[in-house]
């Protein structure tokens, strides 16, 4: 049974994942959350150790998500769930639609789904800084909690703030500073160094 519902979810995930890996995150963590397999924080996490590893955010999640549901079936299902409507969409793109693609009104409507996919990565940054900028707390209560309980048990976690200042300082005065831009293996080296001195101590 978990085995078919790693399947059917990450399916999904891949028919629908337009824009690429980052804005997959929010359809990843709806369906992730949805069938119970890991919580917010845990989310929060392992989009984290995806943007750090090799190999696409997608896939990455998709493995660790199949894996600690399945074990080793549950990561092959996941990961070829996820991957299989691109591969089969590719073959018809190269074998069939090539020529269709390039019609004005096919165009136009690639053109408005970038829009969409630059709204939805934006929204995802900003998720993802509130998330690690805060913590929620732990505790029961679920949808009867009030707004204002909810509201006293976020906290800021100002260690992350503090990193996440670096960085942005790190990224801001590189090009002045070494006339390029700070390469991203640069930026997630410092990140890992920084997280465990800060966390370490």
């Amino acid at each position: 049974m978990i085995l078919l519902e790693l399947f059917w979810g990450f399916l999904k995930v891949g028919l629908f994942s337009f824009g690429g890996a980052y804005a997959a995150i929010p359809l990843i963590r709806e369906v992730v959350l949805s069938y119970g397999w890991l919580d917010d924080s845990a989310v929060s996490y392992m989009i984290a150790v995806s943007e750090s590893t090799p190999g696409p955010i997608m896939v990455n999640l998709a493995t660790y998500v199949g894996s600690s549901q399945g074990g080793i079936p549950g990561a092959a299902v996941a990961t070829l769930a996820v991957i299989l409507p691109a591969f089969v969409i590719i073959l018809l793109v190269m074998a069939v639609l090539k020529h269709f693609l390039e019609r004005p009104r096919v165009q136009a409507v690639l053109h408005a789904l970038e829009a969409a996919v630059a709204g939805v990565i934006l929204a995802v940054g900003g998720w993802m800084l509130v998330e690690n900028l805060t913590g929620s707390g732990q505790g029961s209560g679920g949808a009867a909690a009030s707004a204002e309980a909810a509201a006293a048990r976020i906290t800021v976690d100002w260690r992350a703030v503090g990193i996440t200042l670096v960085l942005a300082a790190l990224l801001l005065g590189a090009k002045p500073l070494l006339h390029k831009k700070l390469s991203p293996i640069a930026l997630i080296c410092a990140a890992a160094v920084l997280g465990a001195i800060v966390y370490g101590l």
